[in-house]
């Protein structure tokens, strides 16, 4: 027997496990932080804001319903338009708002040439903003 040794085996191999209980009480002491911080994260800081007499004013652009049906006659509004007078009409709009929007709904056999059109002669008439129409698909 050695001295100085506790074992009383003399050819005793190390071993070669991980000691998981310090590694436990780290996570556990990160869970109790995160648990603690996660709801103050969540607060906003309070502000007192000033009080104000008016009331807002949101001003809602003016909206230019264009149709186009699957015979590609167009319409704006319920009003059917000839191609030849689409521009003035478009220009008379942008000329009573210059914010107007064009809100475009084509059929699905409209041809791409009528659409093409319309979309020129707006740009041609000054409209810069135009939307699509569509219906919601099977998925959504």
């Amino acid at each position: 027997m050695a001295m100085g040794s506790f074992n009383s085996q003399q050819n005793q191999m190390p071993t070669a496990e991980i000691n998981m209980t310090p590694l436990v009480d780290v996570m556990l002491v990160l869970l109790i932080i995160f648990i603690i911080t996660a709801p103050l994260m969540t607060h906003s800081v309070p502000v007192d804001l000033p009080r104000a007499a008016s009331t807002p004013t949101p001003e809602k652009p003016m909206t230019l319903q264009v149709a186009i049906n699957a015979e590609n006659r167009i319409f704006i509004g319920s009003e059917g338009v000839d191609r030849s007078t689409l521009e003035e009409r478009f220009k008379a709009a942008v000329a009573q708002d210059a914010h107007v929007e064009m809100h475009l709904k084509a059929d699905r056999a409209t041809r791409y040439e009528t659409v093409a059109e319309t979309m020129s002669a707006a740009r041609r008439a000054g409209l810069t903003k135009i939307g699509f129409v569509t219906q919601p698909g099977e998925g959504s």
